[in-house]
């Protein structure tokens, strides 16, 4: 899940639509973690050939790089929620983030009761700690599906208020391709008055995008890189789920789909989520199963070759279900990008 929405569910569901059981799915994710050496073909959208220029001059310098620049790492806190139930607990949390090294923060609304239940107190916090709430996921804004001007400007002031570079749209799931248009217009829209107000619009992916298909053959993945306003909206890519998008199509090499996924993009990616994928020896030295999440470095995606591909202008550690505890997840996270060579 990423902010409460079930990617999991997204992903089986599609499947099922295909006929894929349970017991399929499985079989896919360990042979994706084993890896490959070519790549089955895809969606139209990933059928294009990659960018010539990886990065399109939007993130750091490209060439060999010791690690990601500390400034560059964020973390989603969705993945410390089980610890930041109280105003107690989400300063405590805070300052471990401040410890471990992180100097900026992508929010999921916010955190803790009476005290810090609005922006101007939350962000003070952050400022305490020298933490910068840089991006943040927030839905479209609408009531009836209709877009709400009053709901907009609410969440755009909030984004204003911590003054965020990003806002990114978490997470949208249909079979039909009519309500993947209506939301790509939507998110135009809102991109619009938010680039208005010097924010970056953006839309983050899980892997539903890549395995719903509709009646005339397209992908969710399509409509969202042919219709999006490449002027005004970017991809926030999530590496776990565009790796997992890559086995459930059946793709020989997920981690080439993964990079194909950021190369072919219309529309820059300025974000990665950092989030690894356990193997089919996890079961055995972690308790989980081959295809969850798993704390960075305790995977098989190949993080290093990714970055040397696209370097983007964040790299925002996530787990959504922590190996040991959120604070270990976070610790690892910060400690193995810093300390990448790619």
């Amino acid at each position: 899940m990423c902010y409460g929405y079930d990617g999991d569910a997204a992903l089986r569901e599609s499947l099922e639509r295909k006929g894929a059981s349970r017991r399929g799915l499985l079989r896919g994710a360990v042979a994706g973690a084993a890896g490959a050496t070519a790549l089955a073909a895809g969606s139209p959208a990933l059928a294009a050939k990659p960018s010539s220029h990886p990065g399109k001059g939007h993130g750091h310098a490209h060439g060999r790089h010791n690690g990601v620049p500390t400034d560059l790492i964020s973390i989603q806190l969705y993945t410390l929620r089980s610890a930041m139930t109280t105003n107690a607990s989400v300063l405590q949390q805070l300052d471990q983030l401040e410890k471990f090294g992180y100097q900026r923060v992508e929010r999921a609304g916010l955190y803790g009761g009476a005290g810090l239940d609005t922006a101007a107190k939350l962000k003070a916090e952050f400022d305490a700690r020298g933490i910068w709430a840089s991006s943040s996921h927030d839905g479209i804004s609408t009531t009836n599906n209709v877009l709400d001007p009053a709901k907009l400007n609410a969440k755009l002031d909030d984004a204003q208020t911590f003054r965020q570079k990003y806002i990114n749209v978490p997470y949208l799931n249909s079979p039909n391709k009519s309500d993947w248009q209506l939301w790509a217009e939507q998110m135009n829209a809102e991109a619009e008055v938010a680039r208005r107000r010097g924010l970056r619009y953006g839309y983050h992916n899980h892997a539903h995008e890549f395995t719903i298909t509709f009646a005339d053959g397209t992908t969710p993945w399509d409509v969202l890189t042919s219709e999006l306003d490449p002027k005004l909206v970017h991809f926030e890519i999530d590496l776990y789920w565009a790796y997992t998008g890559g086995v459930n199509t059946g793709a020989a090499d997920p981690l080439q789909f993964a990079i194909d996924v950021v190369q072919s993009s219309p529309l820059e990616v300025r974000q990665y989520h950092v989030k690894d994928r356990h193997g089919a020896e996890a079961a055995e030295l972690y308790g989980q199963q081959p295809g969850d999440m798993a704390d960075l470095g305790l995977g098989v995606i190949d993080f290093p070759t990714i970055f040397a591909a696209h370097q983007p202008e964040e790299y925002i550690v996530e787990n959504d279900t922590p190996d040991f505890r959120p604070a270990a997840t976070a610790n690892t996270g910060f400690r193995y990008l810093e300390g990448l060579d790619f």
